[in-house]
């Protein structure tokens, strides 16, 4: 998993209440279990006009272009501002793939859904909760200034302004601890692989029957 120390990108702004992981990425697309190739499925039925399917050249598909994501001034954005609730419905691991695949990498909002608030973290991205009159300041910053910025500052806890002004966010200490290092459930396991390898070592010269039975299956 990528590590998450600081993030410096454009903002793309989705002004959407209740985004639910089906419009995040749709479910023809949960088909593979590999975390990456899902980023050019990402909003896919709202970001292009035809219907998407597994497998299809995406580069030949027409686009929306009333939809933010395919609006030029929000290209190459890795921040995602949000309105409430974004990431309800299905518990699909596929949305944050997806997200993290496009490129960002960090989502701003008043709410999250539970589990996908939880998937974020286990995937490097990092879901900020915010004040709603804080998202709603954002937006109209975001729609007054074309190339809009802000720096996500994990260490820290804060999220700086073009202006250089800052608004702290609350990160439980774990999940801070394991994005700052790039660890997932697998990674956290790996920190104790001397631990589990003496384990190991152990119980086989406790129970050497249980090996060799095990071995000669």
């Amino acid at each position: 998993m990528n590590k998450f120390i600081t993030e410096k990108g454009r903002v793309l702004p989705l002004d959407r209440a209740n985004v639910d992981t089906d419009f995040i990425i749709p479910k023809q697309f949960l088909k593979s279990i590999k975390r990456t190739g899902f980023g050019v499925n990402l909003f896919d039925e709202h970001r292009y006009l035809d219907k998407g399917e597994p497998d299809a050249d995406n580069s030949q598909r027409p686009l929306n272009t009333d939809f933010v994501l395919n609006q030029p001034r929000y290209q190459g954005a890795s921040i995602l501002l949000a309105q409430e609730n974004f990431g309800c419905g299905s518990s699909r691991e596929h949305a944050p793939w997806a997200l993290e695949d496009y490129g960002f990498r960090a989502i701003l909002a008043p709410s999250f859904a539970d589990i996908f608030f939880n998937n974020c973290f286990k995937n490097g991205l990092l879901p900020i909760v915010l004040d709603k009159e804080l998202i709603s300041g954002l937006f109209e910053e975001v729609a007054s200034n074309e190339g809009y910025e802000l720096e996500v500052d994990l260490n820290q806890q804060r999220i700086i302004k073009p202006d250089g002004s800052y608004i702290e966010f609350s990160v439980d200490a774990f999940r801070k601890h394991c994005l700052l290092n790039g660890l997932d459930d697998i990674g956290l396991t790996l920190e104790d692989a001397d631990e589990i390898k003496a384990f190991e070592a152990d119980w086989r010269e406790r129970a050497p029957w249980y090996f060799s039975a095990g071995e000669s299956v």
